[in-house]
């Protein structure tokens, strides 16, 4: 079998294995509040405003749009977990199906996505930190509150070029809060899942109170023009030079592609299936039932959100819900509204920064990363890999803006999708008469929504996005080629391929 075809073999995976184990302390409410906890945050809380200057109120069609092929794939997700229960998630599953070149551009993509992520959510949490702090009366210098707006288009001279403090330097908050999560999630596994669960319901609350809050504010001139920038259509990388003309980046394709950044976090439930008691029943329960309950909400809030304020009024604002409050003259839920972003935004991080650690973990046991990053401590957990992401991930939190990382890191994450529902399909082809736990209905629906669906919104984003993740890519397959295809457990002959 050709180097970049080798495949895992399912059974070998599941087959009991020497070495550092994680531990088993996880059932399905965990996981559940895991899901939630990662799926509700900075895009609902912040990226709401980006995706509404896109779209304008049409925004509630772009996270429609957005719920269907999240929702689609974490059928797909659900299924495969099930069958598969290791650390990894679509890495693990495109490795066993698709071959392990195709798993290596998988995981390289995750590792971007679960990085960008921490990141775009430390610098969302921080706009909430300022907005509080400024309500207590602690005003922030503005040059540790925001990067230097580094970003892909303008480079590192471009940022620097007639620099003032007010354009910002570092966000120390951003920088803060991850090391703060970073610091729980090296105390233990179950001890941060059930601080998770907390905060997670505080943060359902707060929800639903500002929905009570702004529904009664309801205004339907506000969904008038519904679609001022139209539906918006796919951009290809380099289009401008082959054809001349700029890709109109705005709309409802273009506001999806960034809100889908809003519903994906049940993906990192899947990291945590060799934490998992019962992972053939739990999974499934926290990875459906996350989706279920996150997408209700969203729902709601991006409906009251719009009938209560024109989307040109929050849609710059780095804290668009209370906003929103104190447009409706209600300060003290404003101030309320701040108050538990700070305190429970960091859900968020905890559950991808977990779910990075196990991918990195997943891809040193199989050699395809340096397998010292696998060692476990005696409390169970990968210190080393946890730590060296912090350190990544504060400093791009610290100096490159929300909406280049959310783009960014949903480009990973469509990578991701996308090898998951054609796994999924494959898999149901090629074996069909394997064990499944849970079987997605409509399989065959399920898988083509998930790959088509995740093809529009990643040639729906940014031009700059699209290069940005070509070129991480060039790089991770020049690393493949040079050393992890030569230093696999399949490449040495330590474990049967499949």
């Amino acid at each position: 079998m050709a180097f970049w075809n080798r495949r895992r073999s399912i059974d070998a995976m599941l087959a009991p294995h020497d070495g550092p184990a994680l531990k088993k302390t996880l059932g399905w409410p965990h996981l559940m509040a895991l899901g939630v906890g990662a799926i509700v945050g900075t895009g609902i809380l912040t990226l709401i405003g980006e995706g509404a200057g896109l779209a304008g109120p049409a925004v509630m069609i772009s996270f429609v749009l957005a719920g269907v092929v999240c929702a689609c794939a974490a059928l797909a997700y659900a299924e495969l977990s099930t069958m598969m229960p290791a650390a990894g998630s679509a890495y693990t599953y495109s490795y066993a199906v698709l071959g392990e070149a195709i798993a290596w551009v998988v995981g390289w993509s995750l590792i971007l996505e679960y990085s960008l992520v921490v990141s775009a959510v430390a610098v969302g949490w921080s706009g909430y930190a300022d907005a509080f702090l400024a309500g207590l009366g602690l005003d922030l210098p503005v040059y540790l509150t925001k990067g230097v707006h580094l970003s892909f288009e303008n480079g590192i001279v471009a940022a620097f070029q007639g620099w003032t403090p007010e354009q910002g330097l570092i966000n120390l908050p951003a920088v803060f809060i991850i090391a703060v999560v970073t610091g729980l999630l090296l105390l233990g596994t179950r001890e941060s899942a059930l601080l998770n669960a907390v905060l997670v319901v505080i943060k359902i609350l707060a929800l639903v109170v500002f929905v009570a809050i702004a529904l009664p504010a309801f205004n339907p001139d506000h969904f008038t023009p519904f679609m001022p920038q139209g539906f918006g259509a796919p951009s290809f990388p380099f289009q401008e030079q082959l054809t001349g003309q700029a890709p109109v980046q705005a709309g409802v394709m273009a506001a999806a592609a960034i809100i889908f950044f809003a519903f994906y976090g049940f993906d990192a439930i899947s990291t945590a299936a060799e934490e998992t008691k019962n992972p053939k029943r739990d999974l499934s329960i926290g990875i459906i039932g996350s989706m279920v309950v996150c997408t209700a909400l969203y729902l709601l809030v991006a409906a009251a959100a719009v009938g209560a304020s024109p989307t040109e009024a929050f849609a710059t604002s780095r804290e668009p819900l209370s906003l929103i409050l104190r447009q409706l003259g209600q300060p003290f839920f404003a101030q309320a509204m701040a108050a538990v972003a700070v305190i429970a935004l960091p859900t968020v991080l905890l559950a991808f920064l977990f779910g990075q650690s196990r991918i990195f973990l997943g891809m040193a046991r199989d050699g395809l990363l340096p397998r010292r990053l696998a060692k476990v401590s005696s409390r169970g957990i990968p210190v080393v890999v946890t730590v060296f992401t912090a350190i990544v991930v504060a400093a791009l939190g610290g100096i490159m803006t929300l909406g280049e990382l959310a783009s960014l890191a949903n480009a990973g994450t469509l990578a991701a999708f996308l090898a998951v529902g054609v796994s999924l399909i494959v898999l149901r082809v090629r074996d069909p008469n394997r064990p499944r736990v849970f079987k997605a209905p409509l399989w065959w629906l399920v898988g083509g929504v998930t790959i088509v669906g995740c093809i529009i919104f990643f040639f729906s984003l940014r031009t700059s996005t699209q290069v940005a993740f070509l070129i991480w890519n060039a790089i991770g397959l020049a690393i493949y080629l040079l050393w992890s295809s030569r230093n696999s457990r399949l490449a040495k002959g330590e474990e049967q391929a499949g």
